[in-house]
């Protein structure tokens, strides 16, 4: 069933969305001040292509201050908008109850993209 709404999700958006954070990613990428920020939204990318049976976890004190910190910046430069963003579609989509199984996974990306420093996709 995961495997099923994967392709759903895929064709329905999911590539376009990767895309867009692959492209956001290799540009943050280019520069060295960007290189962390391109890295977390490569992360972001990952999940919206297999969002289904993927869990975002947080790997607990690793990085320390330095994850706040960075957290915070994501913020301020754009992360609030991002996790917006999917917090609007994944509430469109839980309108219906064929499109609540696609909006937990916007949800799921709206927390990622919130604070992605720290985290891991499994």
């Amino acid at each position: 069933m995961k495997f099923l709404g994967n392709i759903i999700w895929l064709v329905l958006g999911g590539i376009v969305t990767a895309i867009e954070y692959l492209v956001a990613s290799i540009g943050m990428i280019i520069t060295i001040i960007g290189i962390p920020f391109g890295l977390q939204t490569l992360k972001l990318a990952r999940l919206a292509l297999w969002p289904f049976g993927s869990t975002v976890t947080d790997k607990g004190n690793s990085g320390g201050c330095l994850s706040v910190v960075m957290n915070i910046i994501w913020i301020l430069i754009g992360g609030i908008w991002i996790s917006l963003t999917h917090l609007f579609f994944g509430l469109l989509l839980c309108i219906t109850i064929i499109g609540i199984p696609f909006g937990i996974q916007h949800f799921k990306m709206a927390s990622l993209a919130l604070t992605p420093f720290g985290k891991e996709i499994r």
